[in-house]
């Protein structure tokens, strides 16, 4: 009898660089819960897409910054067995120079990132950890890393979330399961087109180019991997050279 599929949940994963980070997961062999908050028809499209290419999909929608509402999907899914990969990809930006930022811009993009990040990680550690086999992987920011201008929340968010994966990785090392956060620098999606015209590409990217979405779910997929059982509590910049 074939097991089961090892299971990936996505938050985030009906924005461009989710979706490719679904697809890669599904084609490595595991059966993925595609994740959107407003926008579950393109979830499922993805979903759809993964089932007609062989995969296995499904897609969800819940608010991440909602602990109650979280915590009810998460249940439910929990019901059909343990989620063993989780990419925490799911954030928004709201820039600002930080003497006129609003307090709402603050705490909105702090609750997404941050909160999302407690919200949907804290119920799936302990089933992942009876499995003995498990895969934390946080999509983070370049800023986290260098800071940016005009992103002291996004900045504040993304560096929190490095500081958590370090100290989460100690705590589960033991139980086969690993925890590592993803900071990319410019990577074309729809989020940051028009964001970056290619003169300002070409003056902060060494290598002149945006990142593609699928460069970096080659890279989680490869945390996700087997291969990748010794590298835990770690941040691994993918960033053309910037830092």
């Amino acid at each position: 009898m074939t097991p089961p599929l090892k299971r990936a949940l996505v938050t985030g994963g009906s924005g461009g660089l989710g979706s490719a980070i679904s697809r890669r997961l599904a084609a490595d062999g595991f059966a993925v819960i595609v994740h959107a908050n407003s926008h579950l028809a393109t979830a499922q499209a993805v979903a759809a897409d993964i089932v007609a290419q062989g995969g296995q999909a499904q897609a969800v929608a819940f608010d991440v910054t909602d602990a109650a509402a979280t915590a009810q999907a998460l249940q439910t899914l929990l019901e059909d067995g343990p989620i063993q990969v989780l990419v925490n990809n799911a954030g928004i930006h709201d820039d600002a120079v930080f003497p006129g930022m609003q307090l709402a811009q603050w705490q909105r993009v702090l609750d997404v990132s941050l909160n999302g990040f407690f919200h949907v990680t804290q119920p799936l550690t302990m089933p992942m950890i009876r499995t003995r086999w498990g895969r934390i992987i946080t999509i983070t920011s370049v800023a986290a890393v260098a800071g940016n201008r005009g992103q002291v929340n996004y900045s504040a968010a993304k560096g929190a979330l490095h500081a958590a994966t370090k100290s989460l990785a100690l705590e589960v090392a033991s139980r086969g399961i690993t925890v590592n956060a993803v900071a990319p620098g410019i990577i074309d999606t729809a989020m940051t087109q028009g964001a970056f015209s290619k003169d300002v590409i070409d003056r902060m990217v060494p290598m002149k180019r945006a990142g593609k979405a699928e460069e970096v779910a080659d890279l989680v997929g490869f945390l996700a991997s087997e291969r990748a059982a010794y590298i835990s509590g770690q941040v691994i910049s993918i960033n053309g050279g910037m830092i």
